[in-house]
């Protein structure tokens, strides 16, 4: 499998987590604004977004791709983190799928980041990993991110929708569609 390294957009780099990135997962994670519509992944305490990185680099070191972290491209100014997005395996209908996240700080929303690193997330599986299907879950209340998943070309796929493990998910699904059961 190869690696996913880093990626680097029009405006923005994304890269693997590293432990320097532990405050900025735990600031994220501890924002109710970003975890608004998934409260179970926020977080309270520094010891937690360790542990999350823990989480984040075992699915790298198995897989060779997961989350990326998310920063402004350098230009003139040095680059800022402005969140994560990446993707993980999952399992969809007892086979196994990769699910596309994405969550910025409050501060970088509105300025079409989401979109363009979920978009290149979703480029690096169609190249890398054509033979899983892949999904976004999101909240039926999450507009935002349910704009950004159509904006990168991913269709609601009703047929999928579940209960979800703190909240019932809309799924979204890239091109090759998944039959209902």
């Amino acid at each position: 499998m190869t690696p996913a390294g880093d990626i680097l957009t029009g405006r923005l780099l994304l890269r693997r987590p590293a432990v320097g990135d532990v405050d900025a997962i735990l600031d994220v994670h501890r924002d109710p604004l970003a975890c608004l519509h998934n409260p179970g992944d926020r977080l309270r305490t520094r010891s937690e977004a360790l542990e999350r990185l823990h989480h984040w680099t075992t699915h790298w070191d198995r897989h060779g791709f997961g989350y990326w972290t998310v920063l402004t491209a350098p230009a003139a100014a040095p680059p800022a983190l402005v969140g994560f997005c990446g993707l993980k395996f999952m399992p969809l209908r007892g086979e196994p799928a990769l699910n596309l996240f994405y969550r910025l700080a409050p501060t970088a929303w509105h300025q079409g980041y989401a979109t363009e690193a979920a978009a290149a997330a979703v480029a690096w599986a169609a190249q890398h990993r054509p033979d899983l299907p892949l999904v976004a879950r999101v909240r039926p209340a999450n507009v935002a991110s349910q704009r950004v998943a159509t904006r990168i070309g991913l269709h609601r796929a009703p047929h999928l929708d579940h209960g979800g493990e703190d909240g019932p998910d809309l799924l979204y699904q890239a091109t090759h569609a998944l039959s209902p059961a």
